[in-house]
């Protein structure tokens, strides 16, 4: 089994709600009495977990000085792991997928799982290696995100990709240089967008497994987005023309 700490409100009641029987420890400031303590209190006991309330210098020291609000949980981060296949199985629409090509920031990661699930993304997707991961960080800043989508690592990124076009999805790459805009690309079908890492954008072999490459209409001064903002916009799109469709439009 393999542990980890998750702390601050959204995470933890996502974890709650959701796969309440993966925390194995709920740990609570006794100093806070507050009606958020209460609510969370309540669904702890709704589901059978056992709050236990301990001093904020504790938390402190388990979260690193993180935010952690007053709450933080032990989990059982084996019950996250979910298939690529089967999540493409279950799908009862084209599937929308997100890969992150070596993001090493935990604000990145988790800013991008937020966006994704705001945006309905069946699966986010990264290699194991050169990557964050999912840590206590990457759960605070996606409030809760990270406990519901599938984030699924993979070994071989190149080969995970060359799956995917098996399977009938289109890759998508962003290139601030290519003519095939955002806005006139159609992301009606399977579609799984690309994004690069800080600084560095997609890895060379990354982009060559790319179907097409699309730049973001860019209307300021500025020359380039963070991965986050740059993933909510083309997932925005994406999401977009998919509702227009559905409505016929």
């Amino acid at each position: 089994m393999q542990k980890k700490l998750i702390h601050g409100f959204h995470a933890v009641t996502a974890r709650l709600s959701r796969q309440s029987d993966s925390v194995l420890e709920l740990y609570v400031a006794r100093e806070r009495h507050d009606p958020r303590m209460h609510d969370l209190l309540k669904l702890a006991e709704r589901q059978k977990v056992r709050a236990i309330p301990v001093d904020v210098s504790r938390l402190d020291g388990m979260s690193g000085h993180g935010r952690h609000q007053g709450v933080a949980a032990v989990i059982d981060a084996d019950r996250n792991h979910v298939a690529l296949d089967e999540v493409l199985e279950d799908l009862t629409e084209p599937p929308l997928l997100l890969v992150l090509d070596g993001i090493t920031d935990p604000h990145n990661l988790g800013a991008c799982l937020r966006v994704a699930d705001a945006m309905g993304v069946h699966a986010v997707i990264a290699p194991r290696d050169k990557s964050v991961g999912i840590n206590a960080t990457v759960s605070k800043v996606a409030s809760g995100a990270a406990e519901i989508i599938p984030y699924i690592t993979v070994t071989n990124l190149a080969r995970t990709l060359r799956d995917l076009k098996d399977a009938g999805v289109w890759i998508a790459g962003t290139d601030a240089e290519s003519e095939t805009d955002l806005f006139h690309f159609d992301q009606t079908g399977p579609l799984a967008w690309v994004m690069g890492a800080e600084g560095h954008g997609m890895r060379r072999l990354t982009r060559e497994h790319c179907d097409v490459l699309v730049s973001i209409p860019m209307f300021g001064s500025v020359e380039s987005l963070n991965v986050s903002v740059a993933s909510g916009i083309c997932l925005s799109e994406s999401r977009r023309q998919r509702v227009l469709k559905a409505e016929g439009k």
